[in-house]
C-alpha cells in the first residue's frame, strides 16, 4: 500500500475530502470487487504521481453511510471532488492513461 493513499471512514469523511484545501478522488470500493483490486496498483501510482490532487479509498461494506449519500450503486466508483463539491464521477475500471486524463481534465 502506498503512503500516498488515504483510507478512511464514513466519520472521516467530511474532514478528509469536503474540507480538503485540494481536490480529492474518493475510490468506493470493496475488498470482493475485481475490477477494484485491478485499479488499486493504478490508484496508488497516480497518488505519486499526482501532487495536485489527493486520492482516498473508502471501503462500502464497512461504511454505508457516504456510499448511499452520493448514490453509490455499483463499484469502482470513483467521485472527484473540489471544495467539498462533486465535480465528476467514473464508473469502473479505467486504464491508468484513461484515469489520469479523467482528473486532470476535470481539475483544468
Amino acid at each position: 500500500m502506498s503512503d500516498n493513499i488515504v483510507h478512511i471512514d464514513d466519520s472521516q469523511f467530511d474532514e478528509v475530502v469536503l474540507k480538503s484545501d485540494k481536490p480529492v478522488l474518493v475510490d468506493f470500493w470493496a475488498p470482493w470487487c475485481g475490477p477494484c483490486k485491478a485499479i488499486g496498483p493504478i490508484l496508488e501510482e497516480l497518488a505519486e504521481e499526482l501532487d495536485n490532487v489527493k486520492i482516498v479509498k473508502i471501503n462500502i461494506d464497512d461504511n454505508q453511510q457516504n456510499a448511499g449519500k452520493y448514490g453509490v450503486m455499483s463499484i469502482p466508483n470513483m467521485i472527484l471532488f473540489k471544495d467539498g463539491e462533486i465535480v465528476n464521477r467514473q464508473i469502473g475500471a479505467l486504464p491508468k492513461t484513461e484515469l489520469k486524463a479523467f482528473i486532470e481534465n476535470n481539475l483544468s
